[in-house]
């Protein structure tokens, strides 16, 4: 049966063409996607500052509560501090010539091009890049600074400077300069020790500690080290000691691992499903090859082999080359998701072998599991019958398919109310896999489905043209199945890129109008590092009613199921209590918010129904660094859309934030204030602010540009298996237009007919399209906003539809051209 696979492959190359794609594109999407989740869990941007460093001791960078397992912690959505009194431990472990406490605030420099941002630091921690100096001295006094030789570019040493941070903003003498190779992704400004600490704002505590060792330290010193401090510690070498440097890299790891999960799930769904639809066709147009193996004695079991070890060939190399190909749309995803800001420019990719093995295993799987189930018809063909079922397409569909795609259908529909019943920023996505989930129902019950369209517009189509509508409406309704084949993969194209496209416009879009309807301050102040003395001198700049920081955060908590305990992020707001209802309007209110200072927290109805809290209740979580707390609840409030789900008081929330510092402030005037005057003066405050007349407090729409990435290959993936499909389809009618042009019929009535039925398919394909995420985007726009609209521009669900439109007449008229240049006769007598 190999010797017999092989020599249909070599004589039928055309037909597994379609196979070989759909396969070699899907693999090369599942492994990129593997490759980005490895990436995500052990890759990252390589240390720059403690670049001279062997190992680095930062706190620790994974939230795992006690009952969540390894796989459930989620890393830190801010930098965590540690204690300073770790540096004498640390420098009396053996192996260790020398511990260096760093710490690590913004520092922005004043020059004649306006501030430039960069990052303070005390000098004794130079050592751990190394920085040296190439001119001047070292910083000992309060009042002096080394710049690093990017920011002293036209600063002469013993120059005035005029540095800004959180803590105070004042000038500074440039006593030197300094430069270490490799150092590009910050700006520095070392301070004395005594002045970074008190610039630094935590007492007693220091960003990080760098290991210098005595002659060269490995992993025994690194596991001393993590063992002399015990639980509460990161120890990082290599790669890793990144994490601890940038605060970005661990929420770029964290996001790119949940986005390449969620993104290869729906690219592998797609591969099976694609794969199938295409293996299934091929099949399907060999039955009278089937039918003649098993007239001449050939078993079930040899014909299910037989398909079976064509395809393990075909999708062998496929996947082979798919999952080398992925290494390289693994880098154009991460180049991709860098300019979108989910990962910084310089994150590096982890490129091991094991997800292209496992994609290679995963695109043979599918294809073989595709085979097996598209092959089982035909190898039950009874000899006897055979040579007279080959030539009648089979109608109905089987017990099985049926069955399966009426459950699948059915989950669809019943995942795309989910929105009605929970108001969680996840039910965007939600609403685009339960849309792509009822496609794929829909693909199952295709015949069906198509034949009951069909016969609908059959009549029309008949009277639309004499030769070619009549012979159109005449193949289509006896060829269900084959029309089928190729309005499926159109309508999952069209229904993935509406319910994709517009589940995260409807989201944003009610995102934009709570935050607009609740956003009352008429001023947004923003800045690099923006000090909390802003909201102090704003409040005292005259014409101000109100001024309130603004501090954007994340926090954690947990959920019981059972035996198993979840973890959860979710975003938090920090504001001043007695000023927050002077610029925002979180909706319907229970509590108090003025009563929002020292450890209190105000909740969403949703959120306090979900941790079943009341009013006074305390409220167990975890801070975006890791630390607990259980601050108690104050109030709850309605617009979490635009504010998110906790609401903290600033100070507490800016005490577990990175850098401690304001996202922003909203100002709100007084009735009778000059409105050019106090914005005047609010841009006096300092010369790194910006103040703005519009203001919003929504996150921005990151998640919209990810999933806009995440469609645009997978649709081009489901692109081209229509191609293939259509083209497939097309190419094996050679022997119809043979015998239709026999029997008198011309060449301009042969492509009129085909393409009338390349707007039938394109048109029902559409149609259907259109309808199936209309549930889950009608559902969604209720949940969100009671609107049953959807949001989102009309020229693109044009854009969409005329482009699957294009695409079926391209992809059929081009292989009805070749075939019709065949001369009849020549064409008639061609192999089936």
């Amino acid at each position: 049966m190999v010797g017999l696979a092989w020599q249909t492959m070599r004589t039928r190359l055309s037909g597994f063409v379609g196979a070989f794609l759909a396969v070699l594109c899907g693999t090369a999407v599942v492994a990129a996607c593997g490759v980005l989740i490895e990436s995500g869990l052990r890759a990252g941007v390589p240390p720059q500052r403690y670049a001279g460093a062997d190992v680095v001791v930062g706190g620790e960078q994974t939230v795992r509560p006690e009952g969540v397992d390894v796989l459930g912690g989620l890393p830190v959505a801010e930098q965590p501090t540690i204690d300073a009194g770790v540096v004498g431990r640390i420098a009396a472990i053996e192996g260790v010539r020398a511990a260096v406490a760093e710490v690590d605030f913004p520092a922005s420099v004043i020059t004649d091009r306006g501030p430039v941002p960069s990052r303070g630091h005390n000098w004794a921690a130079a050592v751990l890049a190394p920085f040296t100096l190439t001119a001047g001295e070292v910083p000992d006094g309060p009042d002096e600074v080394v710049l690093d030789a990017g920011l002293a570019r036209g600063v002469a040493v013993g120059a005035l400077v005029r540095v800004e941070t959180p803590a105070s903003s004042r000038e500074y003498r440039v006593v030197g300069v300094a430069s270490a190779p490799g150092v590009t992704r910050q700006a520095a400004v070392y301070f004395s020790e005594e002045q970074a600490t008190a610039l630094f704002g935590r007492p007693g505590r220091v960003h990080a500690v760098g290991v210098l060792g005595d002659g060269g330290l490995g992993d025994g010193v690194a596991e001393r080290v993590e063992q002399a401090l015990g639980a509460g510690f990161e120890v990082t070498t290599g790669a890793e000691r990144g994490a601890v440097e940038f605060s970005d890299v661990g929420q770029a790891r964290a996001l790119l691992t949940a986005i390449a999960g969620s993104f290869g799930g729906v690219a592998l769904l797609v591969m099976v499903f694609v794969v199938s639809s295409t293996l299934a066709l091929s099949v399907t147009q060999r039955r009278r090859e089937f039918a003649l193996l098993r007239a001449v004695a050939a078993t079930p079991r040899q014909v299910r082999a037989l398909i079976g070890g064509e395809t393990l060939v075909v999708a062998g190399v496929a996947a082979v080359l798919g999952g080398i190909g992925g290494l390289l749309v693994a880098g154009w995803l991460r180049d991709a998701f860098a300019v979108i800001g989910i990962v910084p420019a310089d994150f590096e990719l982890a490129l091991g072998p094991i997800p292209v093995v496992a994609a290679v295993a995963l695109g043979v799987g599918a294809a073989r599991l595709a085979a097996y189930v598209a092959g089982r018809k035909p190898s039950r063909i009874s000899p006897v019958e055979a040579l007279g079922e080959a030539a009648i397409e089979p109608q109905g569909l089987g017990r099985a398919r049926t069955v399966a795609g009426v459950l699948v259908t059915a989950a669809g529909v019943g995942a795309a109310t989910i929105p009605l019943f929970l108001d969680s920023p996840v039910v965007a996505g939600i609403s685009a896999l339960s849309a792509l989930v009822i496609v794929i129902g829909v693909g199952l019950l295709g015949p069906l489905v198509v034949g009951a369209a069909i016969r609908l517009v059959a009549a029309p189509l008949g009277r639309l043209s004499r030769v070619g509508g009549y012979l159109a409406a005449a193949n289509s309704l006896a060829n269900t199945r084959r029309l089928a084949a190729a309005i499926t993969p159109i309508m999952l194209a069209v229904g993935f890129a509406v319910a994709q496209f517009f589940s995260q416009t409807t989201h944003t879009d009610a995102v934009r109008q709570q935050t607009e309807a609740a956003t009352i301050a008429d001023y947004a102040i923003a800045g690099q590092g923006l000090s909390p003395r802003v909201a102090d001198e704003a409040r005292r700049v005259p014409g101000v009613a109100a001024a309130t920081s603004v501090v954007r955060t994340r926090v954690f908590t947990t959920t019981t199921m059972g035996e198993k305990v979840e973890l959860e992020q979710g975003a938090a707001l920090g504001v001043d209590g007695d000023q927050v209802r002077g610029a925002l309007d979180l909706g319907t209110v229970t509590g108090d918010l003025a009563a929002l200072t020292g450890d209190t927290v105000a909740l969403s109805e949703n959120q306090a129904d979900w941790m079943d809290k009341r009013i006074g209740d305390p409220v167990p979580l975890y801070f975006g660094d890791g630390q607990q707390a259980t601050p108690r609840l104050v109030a709850t409030y309605t617009h979490h859309l635009a504010f998110g789900d906790f609401v903290l008081p600033a100070e507490l929330a800016r005490a577990h934030t990175t850098d401690a510092v304001d996202s922003s402030v909203l100002v709100r005037l007084a009735p009778s204030a000059d409105a050019g005057a106090v914005s005047a003066a609010l841009r006096a405050l300092s010369p790194t602010v910006t103040v703005g007349d519009t203001v919003t407090t929504a996150d921005p729409p990151q998640a919209f540009w990810v999933n806009l990435v995440a469609f645009a290959v997978i649709l081009g993936y489901i692109v081209i298996a229509v191609g293939n499909t259509l083209v497939m389809t097309t190419a094996q009618r050679a022997r119809e237009f043979a015998v239709l042009r026999m029997v008198g019929t011309t060449r301009r009535q042969v492509r009129q007919m085909i393409w009338l039925e390349a707007g039938l398919t394109s048109g029902i394909a559409a149609v259907i399209g259109t309808l199936i995420p209309a549930v889950p985007l009608v559902l969604l726009g209720i949940g969100l906003a009671g609107d049953p609209i959807p949001a989102g521009p009309v020229t693109v669900y044009l854009a969409v539809v005329g482009a699957a439109v294009l695409l079926a007449l391209v992809t059929t008229a081009i292989p009805t051209r070749v075939a019709l240049r065949t001369n009849p006769m020549t064409a008639i007598s061609l192999r089936d």
